[in-house]
């Protein structure tokens, strides 16, 4: 008996049978013969320059064991950056002391990093303000930044920092700017979250410790101008009778100034002490 024979699946209507390749042309459409043998498009070199190939990569090191060493000798050397160095960062104040950083929080926003933490707090909320509502026109009561608002927690975490600068192209009152400062490192990893009081500026000669009053009769845009040129006697006067021992009030009665005509704007009123005309 012979075995059955195996099922053949008929190919489908609307599939086309297939063609065999055609065999590659010998020539080229211009007409020229094709070759087989590889041609490089670089030159070859001649035998001389394949001689000292191997060396010919050594050239630069040869070259500099002759000439004098330019090492640093860092630590014991240190020599100064360049004068747009990105270093460690700085939380700036105004010439009477109060400080530039509203708590806008718009740099930790800009930070591609997220090594940014802000949080603001109302001027209203300080201690000194307690039967007082401080609003933006308002420069009596206790002021820790001028206007409404001041950054009450700031931190930088420099473990994440890539020292990039967009946080202090975000910041509207350029109280964020860096330093030359480069010497950063440190034994832990909780010593680099830099605290708001490891990046605030120190305390020029004759500011006012904050808080304390705005310069009278301002506004923040006035201190955001640069109108405000230093502490005024009201502010002296203010610190003195709410913290009578602030090391800062010797320094600052010798700067504050008596108040001179203002030169434009609103009348014949007299421009306060510390703005300038």
């Amino acid at each position: 008996m012979t075995p059955p024979e195996p099922l053949r699946t008929p190919p489908e209507p609307d599939q086309a049978p297939r063609r065999p390749r055609p065999a590659a042309s010998s020539r080229r459409r211009d007409g020229s013969p094709v070759s087989d043998e590889y041609k490089p498009l670089r030159p070859q070199a001649g035998p001389i320059k394949e001689l000292f190939a191997p060396v010919a990569g050594f050239g630069v090191t040869l070259s500099s064991m002759f000439r004098p060493t330019v090492t640093e000798q860092y630590p014991r050397q240190k020599v100064p950056p360049q004068k747009r160095y990105h270093g460690r960062h700085q939380l700036n104040r105004y010439a009477d002391g109060l400080e530039k950083c509203i708590g806008c929080e718009l740099c930790a926003w800009a930070c591609p990093a997220d090594a940014i933490y802000v949080e603001g707090a109302d001027n209203s909320a300080l201690p000194e303000n307690a039967d007082r509502v401080v609003t933006a026109d308002d420069s009596g009561g206790a002021h820790m930044s001028p206007g409404e608002r001041y950054g009450a927690v700031y931190q930088i975490n420099y473990l994440r920092c890539i020292f990039c600068g967009l946080c202090i192209e975000a910041c509207p009152t350029r109280a964020l700017t860096m330093t030359n400062e480069y010497e950063l490192a440190g034994p832990t990893r909780a010593g680099l979250i830099y605290e708001k009081q490891d990046l605030l500026a120190p305390l020029g000669e004759g500011m006012l410790a904050a808080p304390h009053p705005m310069v009278e009769g301002t506004t923040d845009t006035d201190y955001y101008r640069g109108d405000v040129t230093g502490p005024t006697p009201v502010q002296v006067s203010w610190v003195a009778e709410h913290r009578p021992d602030d090391p800062t009030l010797p320094a600052a009665e010798k700067v504050a100034t008596t108040g001179r005509p203002r030169s434009a704007g609103r009348g014949t009123a007299t421009r306060p002490a510390g703005v300038r005309a």
